[in-house]
């Protein structure tokens, strides 16, 4: 029988890999920073037009001025981490649905619960 199960997929951390993933993180760091800076501009400029109600208005641009910020804290937290991680480290890239086939038999702890794809440097390293 076959059946659909979340496969974890793993990468394994070089340097090309470790390069690439900083420009990434830097790259998405400079999109909220701009996109943040828009809110703003956006803001001021509709507080000055007192169109709308300014309460709701000031509580939606800051809501939304707010999450870019967390994010930049998270990719800033990631930057850090990716810094002290060691060449080699496996990390957790995303999760793929995959046919499994299951047999009468099959031990269901190892067959179906403990498959992962270990990828490095783009190609499929290792499945274990």
């Amino acid at each position: 029988m076959n059946i659909i199960h979340t496969i974890t997929v793993k990468q394994v951390l070089t340097r090309s890999t470790k390069e690439l993933l900083f420009k990434r993180y830097e790259n998405q760091k400079i999109q909220l920073k701009r996109e943040h800076e828009q809110l703003q501009f956006e803001w001021k400029k509709i507080e000055r037009a007192k169109k709308y109600p300014s309460h709701k208005l000031s509580q939606h641009f800051q809501k939304e001025m707010d999450e870019k910020l967390e994010k930049i804290k998270l990719l800033d937290f990631q930057l850090e981490q990716l810094e002290i991680l060691p060449i080699g480290s496996e990390l957790k890239e995303k999760e793929v649905q995959g046919m499994i086939d299951i047999q009468v038999g099959d031990n269901w702890d190892e067959e179906a619960l403990t498959k992962t794809i270990v990828i490095e440097d783009g190609i499929v390293k290792e499945i274990r």
